[in-house]
């Protein structure tokens, strides 16, 4: 960080302007600091540029902004260095300053800086800036900001039960009671209705059998036979423990739901206000979509994209939730697919050096929310009837199961842009139709070989 000329926060230096043209001329450039922000601003004759240091204090900030005003700025650069972008992004947001968060990688491609006659970080900044030589990077709108934070949050929070669910496995393996063996879900409905039997003081096998819920595929008798411990008091008394923080994070994540809901409901586009989202024409998801009982928050999605992306198989409405509060509604920041789906980190990635293809290094970049939710409902298509389940299948063949999962999932997101972009609904072809089309491909591609080498492929009907 660069410190002014007298030395004392808040002082100011003039430079002139020289060297490249400037397009915009009202702009400045903050180099930003964990205790000081050095901040470069055009004078207002618009001759010379003034350098200020202020504090990273809220106070100092809305001083800043204060002083941007008084020298007309219309738009702010500042690099995404670490968190200290986070609080002058927010303060000057609300001040109506255009904001544009700058890649560190960026501003070191840039040519034509000497490291031993540099101006200031600030000063360059504010010079590329004026010259339109920086391209912020994406952040959505205040309101979808703030849906973030809160599904994040929440992501946290699941992430959290699970931890305690395993604890309560745990527990009940140690007394050799095996309810993961008896259900499915040791925290289905009857899994939990056991485990709750359990910590209320609840011994007897068949007993706790008997909270076996109808639609269960093992009978009492078998569900009773997995069912008997040595119960040993120290695993009964980490099991109950377990089991409250466990009711007590589902507490939490339904608070969390309900203020989604009210963030959500003062979202809504202006065209389809109190319109209920179309039916899911999947039966199965729909009745999966009741049960858990997410169709108030599909509807409230729906309200708040335009769009119902539950259509596309596979997206349930976690999804959905995660892809809105990351990117919001509005992807017109993406002129293509591939611009999208670049920043989702779902784009094919082959290296080349010289025209040959070299060796891949593993990426910098780990993988987005996004792109981790959408290679779980990637994963979710493996036996799937539809045609986005056969093209999985056909990759998972072709190439391995690791490569059809990142495949499918750039699939879904090309297909989320073009819902949400453009409106284009999807419709699911069927996984017989795509099977077909692909057996026409590849007959194709083998008469194209075959004239190549001289021959004529011959289709015989034995």
């Amino acid at each position: 960080m660069q410190k002014n000329h007298e030395g004392e926060a808040g002082g100011e230096r003039r430079r002139a302007l020289a060297g490249l043209p400037s397009i915009r001329p009202l702009v400045a450039g903050i180099d930003l600091g964990s205790e000081r922000h050095c901040v470069c601003a055009p004078m207002a004759d618009g001759m010379a540029r003034e350098v200020a240091d202020f504090g990273a204090t809220t106070p100092e900030l809305i001083r800043l902004a204060q002083w941007l005003k008084e020298r007309h700025v219309e738009s702010v650069a500042m690099e995404s260095t670490g968190v200290y972008w986070i609080a002058p992004h927010e303060v000057l947001e609300a001040q109506d300053f255009e904001i544009l968060l700058v890649d560190t990688r960026q501003l070191a491609r840039v040519p034509g800086r000497d490291n031993k006659s540099d101006p200031s970080d600030c000063e360059w900044i504010q010079r590329l800036h004026s010259c339109g030589l920086l391209r912020g990077s994406f952040r959505p709108p205040e309101a979808v900001c703030v849906l973030r934070t809160l599904v994040r949050d929440k992501a946290n929070l699941v992430a959290e039960s699970g931890d305690w669910v395993r604890r309560m496995q745990k527990s009940l393996d140690q007394m050799n009671v095996r309810v993961h063996r008896a259900v499915s879900d040791i925290d289905g409905v009857t899994g939990m209705a056991i485990l709750r039997a359990i910590a209320g003081g609840e011994r007897d096998a068949r007993e706790l059998a008997k909270l076996r819920d109808p639609r269960c595929r093992k009978s009492e008798e078998e569900i009773a036979e997995q069912l008997s411990g040595h119960w040993r008091e120290d695993h009964l008394f980490s099991l109950q423990q377990a089991l409250k923080m466990y009711d007590a994070i589902q507490q939490r994540i339904a608070d969390y739901d309900r203020e989604l809901l009210r963030k959500l409901a003062a979202m809504p586009r202006e065209n389809i206000q109190n319109q209920p989202p179309p039916a899911v024409k999947n039966p199965q998801k729909a009745k999966a979509i009741k049960k858990r009982g997410e169709e108030p928050m599909r509807q409230a999605l729906y309200r708040m994209s335009g769009v119902d992306m539950t259509s596309i198989d596979a997206i349930g409405v976690e999804t959905v939730q995660v892809v809105l509060s990351e990117y919001g509604p509005d992807l017109s920041r993406f002129p293509t697919e591939k611009e999208f789906v670049s920043p989702v980190t779902l784009a094919p990635r082959r290296p080349m050096s010289g025209g040959k293809p070299v060796r891949k290094k593993r990426r910098n970049t780990a993988s987005t929310r996004v792109a981790g939710a959408l290679r779980m409902a990637a994963l979710s298509l493996r036996n799937s009837a539809t045609a986005l389940g056969a093209y999985y299948r056909k990759i998972a063949r072709r190439i391995g199961g690791d490569v059809a999962v990142f495949a499918t999932a750039r699939k879904l997101a090309t297909l989320i842009y073009r819902l949400l972009r453009w409106g284009q609904q999807y419709v699911d072809e069927g996984a017989e139709v795509f099977e077909k089309r692909y057996e026409a491909i590849r007959i194709a591609a083998l008469k194209a070989k075959a004239k190549d080498l001289g021959f004529a492929l011959v289709h015989s009907v034995c």
